[in-house]
């Protein structure tokens, strides 16, 4: 394995992208989005329009996707029309850009370097620090960390969290916190008054579908059982990109509608990779192949959701039967 900087430098080659294919990822994904949308409203029998409504909640992470790489400077930068559109996104899916840029580039500098309250990702509390803490505190992270917290992303991370408490935190630096919630709001009574069949399959079962898998996902990342986690003065970006972020295996299908994310490792290693270039860097450098594996089959799930504290002697993921 090269140095940690060699293999900086060498993730250098594939931090480049190609804007036109940018721009047709971009467009492809728009197109499918706005298409499964027009079928999930129209006058079709209930099952099309529900299976249509899903399938368009799974384009909507892609989308999440590529607003997550624009973030990063990874693609579409300088492009009034791509600023315009991602903006637009972001707040519609409750993910206001002055929040996700704060948390997000927070937690990419800070990946499993410190534990407790961690800002832009899942708490993570020791088997020790658990022990001692109080009922109350014990309590909040469990919810945090609960199933059902992710199941129900739409209101627990991205209302709640990404949008409302930031605002009332600080409602200067993200007023665009009240901004999305609003925006999301008007859609949602706009759709409302034209039924409420449209309401549900145009704006409530796609924003669910994608909330969830997208806080899953999010949670998998970097609560997997062979997951490394180490003190901030013991731990390196690179360390932590190798291992302390999974590589979650999936089919074709699956890859297109996560926009490569499972290759989370390597876009931990270096976030101005492009997603569609991801699986290119990672068949390319020598070193991003033998990464941490989760999937989405339903054993892997459990064993990730079933992994609530760290423990320090056995230098891994416990569950809470483990203190």
């Amino acid at each position: 394995m090269r140095p940690a900087k060699e293999l900086l430098i060498a993730s250098r080659e594939f931090a480049q992208e190609n804007r036109w294919l940018s721009w047709w990822h971009l467009s492809w994904a728009i197109g499918l989005f706005v298409g499964m949308l027009a079928i999930a409203v129209s006058d079709l029998p209930i099952a099309v329009r529900g299976a249509t409504s899903i399938v368009a909640g799974l384009i909507g992470v892609r989308l999440f996707i590529i607003y997550h790489d624009f973030q990063h400077g990874a693609i579409l930068q300088d492009s009034p029309i791509a600023t315009v559109l991602m903006w637009f996104y972001g707040m519609m899916l409750l993910n206001p850009p002055s929040v996700w840029n704060r948390s997000h580039n927070h937690h990419h500098k800070n990946n499993s370097k410190a534990f407790g309250v961690n800002i832009g990702s899942y708490p993570v509390m020791t088997t020790h620090d658990f022990a001692s803490a109080s009922i109350a505190k014990r309590i909040a992270y469990a919810m945090a960390r609960h199933p059902l917290t992710i199941l129900f992303g739409y209101f627990t991370v991205f209302l709640w969290r990404m949008s409302l408490q930031p605002f009332l935190l600080n409602p200067l630096r993200h007023i665009d916190g009240l901004l999305a919630v609003l925006l999301h709001g008007g859609v949602m009574m706009h759709l409302g008054r034209q039924g409420l069949d449209v309401l549900l399959f145009g704006m409530l079962v796609p924003s669910f579908v994608a909330s969830a898998l997208g806080a899953y996902l999010f949670y998998a990342q970097h609560n997997f059982p062979s997951a490394k986690l180490k003190r901030r003065a013991e731990w390196s970006h690179v360390e932590a990109a190798l291992h302390s972020s999974s590589f979650m295996e999936m089919g074709p299908l699956m890859n297109w509608f996560t926009g490569n994310i499972g290759y989370h490792h390597v876009h931990h290693l270096n976030a101005r990779i492009p997603f569609y270039r991801l699986p290119e860097a990672m068949a390319a450098l020598e070193e991003l192949r033998s990464p941490g594996k989760t999937s989405l089959r339903v054993h892997d799930i459990i064993a990730c959701l079933r992994l609530k504290l760290w423990s320090p002697e056995e230098e891994r993921f416990v569950s809470f039967k483990g203190i």
